[in-house]
C-alpha cells in the first residue's frame, strides 16, 4: 500500500511540474486583434558613396544598388482590395541623407495646392512617416504632392492620444522633386504616372540624438502611404467627389507596410527600415526582427485591451486578469519573459521583462527601454 501511494504522489507531482511548464510556455491570446499584429514589412536600406541627383528622374545609376520594395496596398490590409495603380518605393542612406525614390502609376495626374504647409493630402499625395527611436512618440511626417508641393510636420504624440501636428516644424535642407509621364491637370488625356526623388536631411529628423543615428544593423520604424481621391471633372478641373448628400467621397489609402486599420498614426503598425553598410543590394544581411520588437507585442495587447475596456467601462481595469490577459509569465522564443501592469482607472503602465530585457509602455502609448546589466536598447 505505501508503495502504490508513493507512486500516485511521485506521478501527481510529475503532472504539476509538467502543467507548470506548459503553462509558463503558454502565451496570452491575441484573440480579436489580429488585424493588428501581423508582422510589419522590412527593407534592408544599402549605403551608398555617391548621392543620387535629386531631380525626379529614378534613371540615375545610384539607383541601381537599391532593389523596390512591395507593392502598396491598401492601409487596411488583407481586408480591403488591392490598389489598381502600382506604387513601390526603394532607399538609400549615407550620413548626411536618407534618400527614397517612389514611383506611382496614375493615369491622372493632378495637384493644385503649391504653397509650403498647404494640407496636401486635400490633392492626391505621397507621405512619408519615421519615427527613429520607435517609441510612437515624436515622429515626423512629409507629404508631397504631383507639384512637389511640401507638408512636414512633428507630432511629440499621435492624434488618438491627444497629441496635436506641430507644422511650423520644417526638414531643413529637405530636398525632393518629382516628374511626370504624362501631363498635368489636363483631364483630356491619359497620363502614366509619377515619380518622386526625396533626400531627407538625418539632422533633420533624429534632433541629433546619436543614439539612433544611421549605422550598420540600426533600425528604424518608417511607412509610407499614398493617397487617391475619387474625382470628377467640373470645368475643366479635377474636384473631389462627393455622393448624393454633399459629403466627400473617403480616400483610398495605399500604404507600403498594411496598418491593419485605417490610420496612419499608429506608429507601432509601420514598417521596419535597417541600414546596412553594404553598398549593393545582393550583399546585405537578411532582416531578423529584433527580439524586443517580440517582446514589445504584448505591451501593445495590453494598451489595445486597455482602450477596449475603457470605452466600455469608461476606466482603465486594474489588474491584467481583468482584460483577460494570462498567463503573465511565459517565454518567448525560449526566454522566460514577466509581464506586469500598475493601473488606476484614468491611466496605465505596464512591463515586460525578461534576464536582461526591460520595456515599458503607458497610456498614452508611450513605450520606453530601460537599460539592464548595460545592455539597453
Amino acid at each position: 500500500m505505501k508503495k502504490v501511494i508513493f507512486e500516485l504522489f511521485r506521478s501527481y507531482s510529475v503532472i504539476l511540474l509538467f502543467g507548470s511548464s506548459l503553462i509558463a510556455n503558454a502565451q496570452p491570446s491575441f484573440s480579436g486583434l489580429e488585424h493588428l499584429f501581423k508582422t510589419p514589412l522590412h527593407y534592408v536600406a544599402c549605403y551608398t558613396t555617391e548621392s543620387p541627383v535629386i531631380d525626379g528622374n529614378l534613371s540615375d545609376s545610384v539607383w541601381d544598388n537599391a532593389v523596390w520594395g512591395e507593392d502598396f496596398r491598401d492601409i487596411a490590409g488583407d481586408r480591403k482590395p488591392n490598389s489598381p495603380y502600382r506604387t513601390r518605393m526603394k532607399m538609400l542612406w549615407d550620413e548626411q541623407y536618407l534618400y527614397i525614390a517612389v514611383e506611382m502609376e496614375e493615369p491622372h495626374v493632378w495637384a493644385y495646392l503649391n504653397q509650403h504647409d498647404d494640407i496636401v493630402y486635400y490633392d492626391n499625395d505621397f507621405e512619408v512617416f519615421i519615427d527613429p527611436v520607435n517609441t510612437t512618440h515624436n515622429y515626423f511626417e512629409i507629404e508631397f504632392n504631383a507639384l512637389n508641393t511640401v507638408l512636414d510636420l512633428f507630432m511629440p504624440k499621435s492624434y488618438r492620444n491627444g497629441g496635436d501636428a506641430l507644422l511650423s516644424w520644417n526638414v531643413d535642407g529637405l530636398k525632393s522633386a518629382v516628374h511626370i509621364y504624362g501631363s498635368l491637370n489636363n483631364p483630356a488625356d491619359a497620363d502614366v504616372g509619377w515619380t518622386l526623388e526625396i533626400a531627407i536631411p538625418i539632422a533633420s529628423v533624429t534632433m541629433f540624438n546619436s543614439s539612433v543615428l544611421p549605422s550598420d544593423g540600426r533600425v528604424w520604424r518608417i511607412n509610407f502611404s499614398r493617397v487617391n481621391w475619387h474625382t470628377d471633372i467640373v470645368d475643366g478641373k479635377y474636384v473631389r467627389r462627393r455622393s448624393p448628400n454633399g459629403r466627400l467621397l473617403p480616400e483610398e489609402n495605399w500604404v507600403w507596410s498594411p496598418q491593419g486599420v485605417i490610420n496612419m498614426h499608429y506608429p507601432e503598425r509601420w514598417g521596419y527600415l535597417q541600414f546596412s553598410s553594404e553598398t549593393k543590394s545582393s550583399e546585405t544581411p537578411k532582416f531578423v526582427l529584433p527580439y524586443r520588437e517580440k517582446q514589445r507585442q504584448y505591451l501593445w495587447l495590453v494598451y489595445y485591451r486597455q482602450k477596449e475596456y475603457l470605452r466600455s467601462n469608461r476606466r482603465y481595469a486594474s489588474t491584467l486578469a481583468e482584460l483577460e490577459i494570462n498567463p503573465t509569465v511565459f517565454d518567448i522564443d525560449g526566454i522566460r519573459n514577466t509581464l506586469t501592469m500598475e493601473a488606476t482607472g484614468t491611466q496605465f503602465s505596464a512591463i515586460i521583462e525578461s534576464a536582461d530585457s526591460r520595456i515599458s509602455i503607458n497610456d498614452e502609448g508611450w513605450t520606453r527601454v530601460a537599460n539592464i546589466n548595460r545592455r539597453g536598447e
